[in-house]
């Protein structure tokens, strides 16, 4: 089945780095990735971020957001609360914690501005201490009446373009050298969503302890260009 054209364009809408909730303006790790000598080549940032694909968002954030999709559609609050609460848990820096909170309130307030009427908007936004990215983007795309599947790709492909872009900043890296980093991640994406729809709760982790002491790092290093 087509995906309807409404549908499609709201997915491109929200994969934009157009899209106004900030997240330009993180690296995710890679920064300190670079600064630390495991990621200063094309090649090798290449590498970590088909890694941070696997480790951190076919395993966490997107089987997180497939279950919150589902939870949207039929407004269960208590599992969106408890699917916002593992989301946050599995933050393990200050600046991942106020990077999925910061992106959740901004999109929550853009959704808000789009259609103010929608009941599970209140939902959202008393989520506490904030509505996490992951979720909030569940709603979003719950609201555009794609399937799972493509808006996790969407997702997917939003996470890979900013990450790239940061890599081309951060290295520094050639704009050529971006979409070939791009095209490595979009050819991954496929099956790392495959592998999130195919998640059960009890399966989902957030387990990278090397990306957590990389993050850690980061809000003290000396010299740099992204939050987190």
């Amino acid at each position: 089945m087509s995906l309807a054209p409404t549908a499609l364009l709201q997915l491109i809408w929200l994969a934009s780095p157009a899209l106004p909730v900030g997240g330009f303006s993180y690296s995710e790790g890679l920064e300190a990735a670079v600064d630390a000598g495991l990621a200063e080549t094309e090649a090798g940032a290449q590498q970590w971020l088909l890694q941070q694909l696997q480790l951190t968002q076919a395993r966490g954030d997107l089987p997180a957001t497939a279950a919150a999709i589902q939870a949207w559609q039929a407004h269960d609050g208590e599992r969106i609360a408890a699917l916002n609460r593992w989301v946050l848990a599995t933050r393990e820096s200050a600046e991942f914690r106020q990077q999925t909170e910061q992106m959740g309130r901004s999109l929550t307030d853009w959704l808000r501005q789009r259609d103010a009427q929608d009941p599970r908007l209140a939902t959202l936004a008393a989520l506490r201490p904030a509505p996490a990215w992951p979720v909030a983007f569940a709603l979003a795309a719950a609201r555009s009446g794609a399937p799972p599947r493509e808006a996790l790709l969407a997702m997917g492909f939003g996470w890979a373009e900013n990450l790239v872009q940061a890599a081309v900043k951060a290295v520094p890296l050639g704009q050529s050298a971006g979409q070939r980093m791009l095209s490595a991640l979009a050819d991954a994406l496929p099956a790392a969503v495959e592998q999130a729809l195919a998640t059960a709760d009890v399966e989902r982790q957030a387990f990278s302890p090397g990306l957590a002491i990389l993050s850690a790092r980061h809000e003290a290093q000396y010299s740099r260009l992204f939050r987190s």
